[in-house]
This record gives C-alpha cells, sequence and structure tokens, in this order.
C-alpha cells in the first residue's frame, strides 16, 4: 500500500501523500514452550532479539516489533519494544493489525481459489468481466493484474482521491467505485510488457471475482479463505476503527514525539488491496496455505509460482524479489521464501512462507516505512527481516 500519513501537531494527522503480540518467552524459557506457545531458539534467539531491539532503538524507528516464527506447529514469538506507548503494553501475537498491502495476496486467494473453480480464468479480461470499465482497460487480463503487469493508473495517486482524504480522513469511500478516480486515464503501458505496482491492480481483481460468482467479494473472503483456514480474527473493515486489542501504529517524525495513527484513515479507500486486518498468529496461518501446496491445485499455483525475476513488493521483502500472482520470492543468502510485504500508515508488514508451507515468518512492526518514506530504515528492517529468514530456513 502507498498511502502516507504526515504530522500535523494541532491535531489529527490529516494530509495524506501518495507515495507509495501474548508476552514473549524469552529463549531460555523457551526450552519449556509447547506446539503453538511463545518462545525462542537457543541457537539464534539472543541473537534475533538483538537484532529487533536495535530496530527499536533507532530514533526514526518503530516504538515496537514482533516476528513470528513457526516451524511445524511450534510457535517462537520475539517481540521488542511496545505495541501501545499510552499502556507500555508488549505487542501480542493476538493483536490486531492493518496488514496493509499483504490484502493484495488475500485477493490473489480468492480469484485464484475461483479459477480453480473454473468460475474464473487468468486469461479472463476486464472487457470480459467488467465492461464498464473504460475501453481503453478491456485488453487486460486477471493474470496481469495479479502481476502488476496491468499499466492501470493508480487511483490511490490521483489528486482528488488524495484531497478528499486530506480534508475527511474517515471519509466513507464506496470501494466498488475507487476505480473511477481514473477512469479518464490511458493505460501507462502496454499491459504485459512492464512491471509497475498499482493498487487499482486488485480493486479491478476483486470486481472482476464479484461480477463472476455474483457475490460480494468480503463474502467471497468468508468462504473461500477465512472459513477453510479456520481465521477467526481476519476482517476487511470499512471503516476507520480497528477491533480490540489492537497493536497501535504510529507516525514516527523526530524529534516530535511518536503519534498514534491507528486509527488515522478510514480503510475504505484501499479495500481489496490494503485493507484486511488480521492478527500475526492468523497471518502465518494464511501465508502458509497462501504460499504453500495446501491452498490451490497442483496447475493453479505453478501460475502462480511464475516470477519475473527483479520485481519488488512494495516495500521490497528480504533478499532478492521476484513477482508471482499476488505473491513474491524472496531470494535470501540463506534460501527461498514466498512471501508478500506491505505498509499503511502506522505499520509495515512481511509474511513469508517455506515452499512446503510448513514454516512462515511474519514480522510487523509499528510505524511505516517503505522507499520513499525512512529508506534508511527500511534498508535496516530488510536486513533483521533477513535474520529471522535464516532462522526461519535454517535446520530443515
Amino acid at each position: 500500500m502507498s498511502i502516507r500519513v504526515r504530522r500535523f501537531r494541532t491535531g489529527l494527522s490529516a494530509a495524506v501523500t501518495a507515495a507509495a503480540l501474548g508476552t514473549l518467552l524469552s529463549p531460555a524459557q523457551a526450552a519449556n514452550a509447547g506446539p503453538d506457545a511463545p518462545g525462542g531458539h537457543p541457537g539464534h534467539g539472543n541473537r534475533l532479539q538483538q537484532g529487533l531491539e536495535r530496530l527499536v532503538a533507532q530514533d526514526d524507528g518503530p516504538p515496537g516489533a514482533i516476528a513470528v516464527l513457526t516451524k511445524r506447529g511450534r510457535a517462537e514469538v520475539y517481540s521488542a519494544g511496545v505495541g501501545d506507548t499510552g499502556t507500555g503494553r508488549p505487542p501480542s501475537p493476538d493483536d490486531h493489525m492493518r496488514i496493509a498491502s499483504i490484502s493484495k495476496a488475500y485477493s490473489g486467494a480468492v480469484a485464484l481459489r475461483l479459477v480453480d473453480e473454473k468460475l474464473l480464468s487468468l486469461d479472463d479480461t476486464i472487457g470480459d468481466r467488467l465492461p464498464d470499465q473504460p475501453a481503453d482497460w478491456h485488453a487486460v487480463t486477471l493474470r496481469q493484474l495479479l502481476q502488476h503487469t496491468s499499466g492501470l493508473p493508480d487511483f490511490s495517486a490521483d489528486p482528488e482521491f488524495l484531497n478528499i482524504l486530506q480534508s475527511d480522513p474517515h471519509h466513507l469511500f464506496d470501494p466498488r467505485d475507487l476505480l473511477d478516480f481514473v477512469a479518464d486515464q490511458p493505460l501507462r503501458f502496454r499491459p504485459g510488457s512492464l512491471y509497475e505496482y498499482s493498487n487499482s491492480d486488485n480493486i479491478a481483481v476483486a470486481l472482476m471475482a464479484e461480477a463472476a460468482t455474483g457475490r460480494r467479494y468480503e463474502d467471497l473472503l468468508k468462504d473461500l479463505v477465512y472459513r477453510p483456514l479456520g481465521l477467526r480474527q481476519t476482517s476487511l473493515p470499512l471503516g476507520y476503527r480497528l477491533p480490540r486489542p489492537y497493536l497501535h501504529g504510529y507516525d514516527i517524525t523526530p524529534p516530535a514525539h511518536a503519534e498514534d495513527v491507528s486509527e488515522a484513515i478510514s480503510a475504505s479507500g484501499v479495500w481489496a488491496s490494503g485493507g484486511i486486518v488480521a492478527t500475526p498468529k492468523e497471518l502465518g496461518v494464511f501465508i502458509r496455505a497462501y504460499g504453500g501446496p495446501a491452498l490451490l491445485s497442483e496447475q493453479t499455483r505453478k501460475e502462480q509460482l511464475t516470477f519475473r525475476p527483479g520485481d519488488s513488493s512494495e516495500p521490497a521483502g528480504p533478499g532478492t524479489n521476484a513477482a508471482g500472482l499476488a505473491i513474491f520470492q524472496y531470494t535470501t543468502r540463506c534460501g527461498v521464501l514466498y512471501g508478500h510485504t506491505g505498509n499503511f500508515p502506522g505499520y509495515t508488514q512481511l509474511a513469508a512462507t517455506t515452499p512446503d508451507g510448513t514454516r512462515s515468518l511474519t514480522f510487523s512492526i509499528n510505524t511505516q516505512t517503505s522507499k520513499s518514506n525512512k529508506p534508511a530504515l527500511l534498508a535496516r528492517l530488510r536486513t533483521v527481516e533477513e535474520d529471522f529468514a535464516c532462522a526461519l530456513l535454517k535446520d530443515r
């Protein structure tokens, strides 16, 4: 997600521009932890913990961070700092949080499950399924939308959209009308010829899923993703409120104090491209299924995992990135993971899994960073993420 909040100390953080959890058990306590219990690993726990603490200690760093390593049903939870500066409460794996553009993987899951059910095809076009959209867009395929090679202009960078958010951050958009902000604009390039990350892509994906089934996207999420995976703390709210308890998100602009922006912006303006709320625990369940073999047929998964080298998620994940269909390949110094990242005011997220779906990493910090917003913090974050990726991949 590429929405950013800037600070106005005289009131709510409202100027919006386009740019883009339980208590921690120490490594020693982990020896007594059962399956799915928080804990560390005697071999690498201290080093990983120190990496998190150094990240939080940076002047422009997040107030808190939480990473959950899951290996064949056993969870190791690492946290540093606080999930709420008002109470000092640490981050918890059961805290709700905005997962930002990882939401795109959920719209990918819906679309690809419909492909498996023969209700959609990756070669279906906007013209086939959404004929009321601009004629210039009609040749764009579902495959191109999922891989960000569509050329659709990004509604979240449109001046009118941004002006509405500037004047009313809690504005309730009709998410099915978000593409109207750029309906007068031509494609940015010939579909399939280039890669350009666009929030419009997954709005169109959700609309195509609705058109193919005659059902609301929210209901498709429940039936095709939440229920099969047992996700009870995952939702797609349209308003600005978060379910309790939640990981508070902050705008950090030194030397000013951290400003809570958790509920500063309505999620209706991001919807299928960035509006999902989940807990670290449930995010791990999802990414193991979506990045592993559990959710899709072998043939559809083969299409999902056809990667374009060098095309990165936003923000970039650890190691070298390559883009698949609503999923990315992260080639780290220790091996390969599949996953997705996201950033939103107050949050930066990573969810990744081993290709066999048996291990996962979720990594959350409660401030926003991207290539255009605190790039130095992003570089430090990616280094720590790769250390955690290596801990996940070693001793397999």
